[in-house]
């Protein structure tokens, strides 16, 4: 071995102590788990525990939705796989049937981070209640237009000129009836004249009862109707119509106090992310041992899990809040229109409910770029938010295949998965 003079040992020397000093580890000295998360687990800091034990938020409380395709498994294999545990918060995740079951818990407190379609989270900012979403679950969750299997019907506009009037089932007040009454205008069918809505909860709507004329279901119940059950076929999708997303959100008083947590629960929602698209199999036995989910059947839960969870990049997670403020400010003024609203809330309102900083941070963990656009929005897309039809976009209808992942400029250094390490 070439000895090293003095005056070179004591260059290198003062370069190892400037790298420990810096707190910058070389990224030949990082290590990942199988799934690609970062190793060892950063754990959240005595103060904050003892805040959140003074205010009675310990354990953490997380309220999941179960029927909802995409968001049941992040939640379930963040509570199965003890995500939160590993760093160092104890936590409570309590089912929910639906949006507004949530909303209460959330605004009650008793639910410090929870989890909503478009539709809740709006009526929680109209409401005042102080939340921020720090990460978007199951965007673009398909909602469909299915009509029985003896039905004549095969577009959305065969519907017009119904005598009587054709029934349609649909959830009122939900992110259903906003996506039918814009197709409705866009292919000139009139809601009273055409078609009469009828409140109809998801369970109902599975059973297509005769004398229905559609119903509008979103995932799994449409794929249970129409590839499950063969009872009924889809004759539209919310894709041209609506960006749909679901919020990751937590309580305001937990950014302001215990910062620390929040980045915890953010990292831990993009490892269960990873962990799922690595162990699909695995986290689909996860859900169908939920009671609220076991009548659904593994097969069923594995590949919502493959069409919600792995599809897109996992970047699709990134809370673009300008993109999704402008869509939202759809729906608040389809709803304030309806009178469904107390006060406007806008573009602006909707961008500020989102706080990206806490992903920004745990990308930066893992070596990954900022994404400049939502990656099911394909590069020079002609589309503008709020003139439809919009054109074609990646989604559950035209995926055949998941997104690649990772691909060149993706990463900003080298990062491993299953084993096998991804250079930038």
């Amino acid at each position: 071995m070439q000895k090293l003079s003095g005056a070179r040992y004591g260059i290198l020397a003062g370069v190892a102590l400037a790298v420990l000093w810096s707190g910058v580890v070389p990224a030949a000295a990082q290590s990942f788990n199988d799934w690609g998360w970062p190793q060892p687990y950063e754990k959240v800091s005595e103060k904050s525990i003892a805040w959140l034990k003074q205010k009675g938020w310990w354990p953490l409380a997380v309220g999941w939705q179960g029927p909802f395709s995409g968001q049941n498994t992040v939640n379930v294999v963040m509570d199965k796989a003890g995500l939160l545990e590993k760093r160092g918060l104890e936590s409570k995740f309590q089912v929910f049937a639906a949006g507004p079951d949530v909303n209460e818990a959330v605004a009650a407190a008793r639910i410090q981070v929870g989890n909503g379609g478009n539709f809740p989270f709006t009526s929680l900012l109209d409401r005042g209640i102080p939340v921020r979403a720090i990460a978007v679950v199951a965007p673009n969750l398909k909602h469909s237009t299915v009509v029985p299997l003896d039905s004549p019907v095969k577009t959305l506009a065969d519907l017009k000129g119904s005598n009587p009037p054709a029934t349609i089932g649909i959830v009122t007040g939900s992110s259903a009836e906003f996506y039918f009454t814009q197709a409705a205008e866009v292919v000139g069918l009139q809601i009273g004249k055409d078609v009469i809505l009828k409140n109809m909860p998801p369970g109902e709507q599975l059973l297509m009862v005769k004398g229905i004329g559609a119903v509008v279901p979103w995932e799994p119940s449409v794929t249970i109707i129409t590839d499950d059950r063969k009872t009924g076929r889809e004759v539209d999708t919310i894709f041209p119509y609506n960006l749909y997303e679901g919020m990751f959100y937590v309580r305001q008083e937990l950014i302001d106090n215990v910062p620390d947590v929040v980045q915890a629960i953010s990292d831990a929602f993009m490892e269960a992310t990873l962990w799922i698209r690595l162990n699909p199999d695995k986290a689909a036995d996860f859900l169908a041992a939920e009671p609220m989910l076991k009548a659904y059947g593994k097969p069923l839960l594995l590949q919502q899990t493959q069409l919600y969870n792995n599809l897109y990049k996992p970047t699709s997670s990134y809370p673009f809040a300008k993109m999704w403020g402008e869509e939202n400010a759809r729906i608040a003024k389809w709803l304030k229109d309806r009178n469904r609203l107390t006060r406007v809330l806008t573009a602006k309102d909707y961008e500020d409910s989102f706080d990206a900083s806490f992903m920004e941070k745990t990308y930066q963990k893992l070596g990954w770029a900022l994404p400049a656009q939502a990656p099911f929005i394909p590069k020079g897309w002609s589309g503008k938010i709020g003139e439809l039809p919009y054109p074609a976009y990646a989604n559950a209808a035209t995926l055949k295949d998941p997104q690649p992942w990772p691909e060149k400029g993706d990463l900003t250094k080298a990062w491993s998965f299953n084993g096998k390490t991804f250079q930038p």
